[in-house]
C-alpha cells in the first residue's frame, strides 16, 4: 500500500516518538550520568561518519563556482540570523523567551548535507556545487555556529562564552570529523557496502541524543515553561522562516543573474539547516535543562522543510521537462 502523502517520513515519526518518550519516561540521577557519557560519544562517532563520507573529488568538482558559494554562505550564516535577529520585536512576545533563544539558535545553524543533495537531484540542480556548498556549510558552522550563538543569544542561555564553547566544538566536533575525513581513503570502501546500515545507525545516535537532551529539560520542567499557544505559535513561525528564506534564495539567486540549474542549488543548500548538526552543537553550546526547548524549533523546522522542499523539488522537475525546457536549454546561461 502506497504510504499517504500527508504522512511525514520514518525518522520525523521516531523524533516525535522520542519526544513523548523522554517526556513521560525522563532518566534520573546515575542513570541520566550515564547516558550523558555515552552521548559524547555517539556525537564524536556521528562526525566521525560526516567527515568520512564527506568526498574530496566532489569538493574539487565544484569549489570553482565561487560566486554561487558566497551566496549560499550569506544566506546560511547572514540572512538567516538576520532573519531571526530583526523579527525579534514580533517573535519574543509571541514565543517565551526561551522558545525565541531555539528560532535564533535554528537560524545560526549549517545547512543539511544529504537531504540538500538529494532534493536537488530531483530538481535537476547543479549536483557538484551543491555538494561542495552543503559540505563546505557544515564545516563553518563548527567556528561560524558558536560565534553567531554569543552574539545573537544572551549569555545566561549559553554555558560558557563563545570561545570557550568554539574549543569544546573543535574537540568534539571538528576532531572526529578530521580524523573519518584523513581515514577517508582506507574505510570508504567498507562506508558504500555498508551505506544502509550506517544510515540507521546514524539516526539512532540522533534519536539517543534527542532523548538525553529532553530527558534532562523535561525533568526541568520544561512543559510547565511552554503554554499550548506558544507551541502552536512556534510553527507558524517556522513556516514563517521557511517561507521567507526559501522565498529570498530564490529571488536573490535570480538577481545575481545565476542560471536555473544554480538557482535549484541555492535554494535548497540556503534554506535547509541541519538536525544532524544542530543537536550535537547544541549538546555542547547549552546547558542540560534548556537544551531541549533550545532544539524543539529545529525538530519542527526540519520535517517542515523537507516537506515544503519536496513538493519545491517537483515543482523545479516538472518545469525543467516543460516545452519551454527547450528554449532555456538553447539560450546562453549566466553565472
Amino acid at each position: 500500500m502506497a504510504r499517504p502523502r500527508f504522512l511525514p517520513d520514518n525518522f520525523t515519526l521516531m523524533l516525535a516518538a522520542t519526544v513523548l518518550l523522554a517526556s513521560f519516561l525522563p532518566v534520573h540521577g546515575v542513570v541520566a550520568l550515564g547516558l550523558e557519557w555515552v552521548t559524547v560519544g555517539v556525537i564524536f562517532f556521528l562526525f566521525f561518519l560526516h567527515g568520512a563520507k564527506l568526498s574530496r573529488q566532489a569538493i574539487w568538482a565544484g569549489i570553482s563556482h565561487w560566486r554561487l558559494h558566497l551566496l549560499v554562505t550569506a544566506i546560511t550564516f547572514v540572512v538567516f540570523p538576520l532573519l531571526g535577529w530583526g523579527l525579534r520585536p514580533v517573535l519574543e512576545p509571541l514565543l517565551t523567551p526561551d522558545l525565541y533563544l531555539g528560532v535564533l539558535f535554528l537560524c545560526t545553524l549549517p545547512a543539511t548535507v544529504q537531504s540538500a543533495v538529494t532534493l536537488t537531484a530531483v530538481a535537476r540542480g547543479n549536483m557538484p556545487a551543491a555538494i561542495c556548498s552543503a559540505s563546505g556549510s557544515t564545516l563553518m558552522g563548527i567556528v561560524l555556529t558558536p560565534l553567531l550563538v554569543g552574539l545573537l543569544l544572551s549569555q545566561t542561555a549559553t554555558s560558557s562564552d563563545p570561545l570557550q564553547a568554539m574549543g569544546r566544538i573543535a574537540l568534539q566536533l571538528l576532531l572526529p570529523f578530521a580524523l573519518g575525513h584523513g581515514l577517508r581513503p582506507w574505510i570508504s570502501p567498507f562506508l558504500q557496502r555498508h551505506a544502509k546500515r550506517l544510515k540507521g545507525l546514524d539516526q539512532s545516535s540522533i534519536l539517543l541524543v534527542v532523548y538525553s537532551a529532553f530527558s534532562a529539560s523535561v525533568v526541568a520542567g520544561l512543559w510547565s515553561r511552554i503554554p499550548l499557544l506558544a507551541l502552536v505559535a512556534l510553527v507558524l513561525v517556522c513556516g514563517l522562516l521557511l517561507a521567507l528564506s526559501m522565498g529570498l534564495s530564490a529571488w536573490l539567486a535570480r538577481r545575481c543573474g545565476f542560471s536555473k540549474e544554480d538557482e535549484i542549488t541555492i535554494v535548497f543548500c540556503g534554506a535547509q539547516k541541519s538536525l544532524v548538526s544542530g543537536v550535537p552543537m547544541a549538546k555542547v553550546l547549552f546547558e542540560p535543562s534548556v537544551m531541549g526547548v533550545i532544539v524543539l524549533p529545529l525538530m519542527i523546522f526540519h520535517p517542515m522543510q523537507l516537506m515544503v522542499s519536496a513538493w519545491v523539488a517537483g515543482r523545479y522537475a516538472r518545469h525543467a521537462t516543460g516545452p519551454e525546457a527547450l528554449a532555456e536549454a538553447a539560450a546562453p546561461t549566466k553565472a
